[in-house]
């Protein structure tokens, strides 16, 4: 017997149980992600067996379980995440207590592990405590898709959620670093948390968001313009920007450098990292009765030079 009273084979055997717990729970065990982060890490000369590792595999989520580490009266562990979802044991269905598996933490503090990216491209290992803070900032981890109109739970690398852009939330695509774009809405005094993305453009090789919102400045309305670079923080800081508006002679201009999609439009909003627009100068550039935004948003992009 293994540490927590349960073998190899029950828990390989038990990922097509019903365990009594939320969809949600079910459908992300079914990922083939950790299956392949473990065998793979084994293969690395990882300072550990194939068998603890699974031992450390919670049987719903199929993470990795970190303490507190749960068990049934049978022994049978599963993440404290997970405990606080199922109704019964997934391996025996006893009812759970509130029990700690205090031997398999202490079995877990001498183990070393790979990056649960490692299919992903990291090839890392950490000590088992280390692994989840890497995890937390690892380069290889995901993208969250950086449209701005809603709160789009998909995830990626660039290329696909380039063309999740495109196919799904039909964003025009551009090439060139130069753009020049006319936003019409027809009752600008509707600024609620009104947020746009105008475009993705394919400059130097990369994928840049340009985003276009609308919000109240404490109780002021404001319009706000900025661009986002699709990547990693260490690649954007290779580049700058610039933008404008204006018209009869008169025109507001920003520079900056853009932000990676890792920091979501919000936190880049409410920042204020971007050409900031007040509304009765909005309507101001807009002409006519300035009863209707008719805003032209003009910039570019360059690489600085190293």
């Amino acid at each position: 017997m293994t540490p927590g009273g349960s073998t190899i084979g029950e828990i390989m055997e038990s990922r097509n149980v019903d365990y009594d717990i939320a969809p949600e729970i079910v459908e992300y065990r079914r990922s083939p992600r950790r299956k392949f982060s473990t065998l793979n890490g084994a293969k690395r000369g990882i300072a550990s067996n194939t068998a603890v590792h699974e031992l450390l595999e919670c049987p719903v989520c199929m993470d990795v379980m970190y303490p507190p580490i749960h068990q049934c009266p049978n022994g049978h562990t599963l993440c404290s995440k997970c405990q606080a979802k199922v109704r019964c044991c997934p391996i025996c269905r006893h009812e759970l207590g509130n029990i700690r598996c205090l031997a398999l933490e202490r079995v877990a503090e001498s183990l070393e592990l790979p990056c649960r990216y490692q299919i992903l491209g990291c090839q890392d290992i950490f000590p088992y405590q280390s692994r989840l803070r890497h995890e937390q900032n690892c380069t290889f981890r995901p993208y969250s898709c950086p449209y701005a109109g809603a709160e789009c739970p998909v995830t990626g690398d660039i290329p696909f959620l380039v063309a999740h852009l495109k196919s799904d939330h039909k964003v025009d695509m551009h090439d060139g670093c130069t753009f020049n774009h006319r936003y019409v809405k027809s009752n600008p005094h509707d600024v609620e948390n009104a947020t746009w993305m105008l475009t993705v453009f394919n400059c130097y090789g990369y994928q840049f968001c340009l985003h276009f919102e609308a919000f109240n400045l404490g109780t002021a309305p404001v319009y706000m313009a900025f661009i986002r670079f699709m990547g990693d923080d260490l690649e954007a800081r290779k580049f700058s920007y610039s933008l404008e508006v204006g018209s009869n002679g008169r025109k507001l201009t920003w520079q900056g450098v853009p932000r990676s999609i890792r920091d979501s439009h919000t936190k880049v909003r409410d920042s204020m990292d971007g050409l900031i627009i007040q509304r009765n100068m909005a309507l101001f550039f807009s002409g006519g009765n300035r009863q209707e935004l008719k805003l032209r948003v003009a910039g570019r992009i360059w690489k600085e030079q190293t």
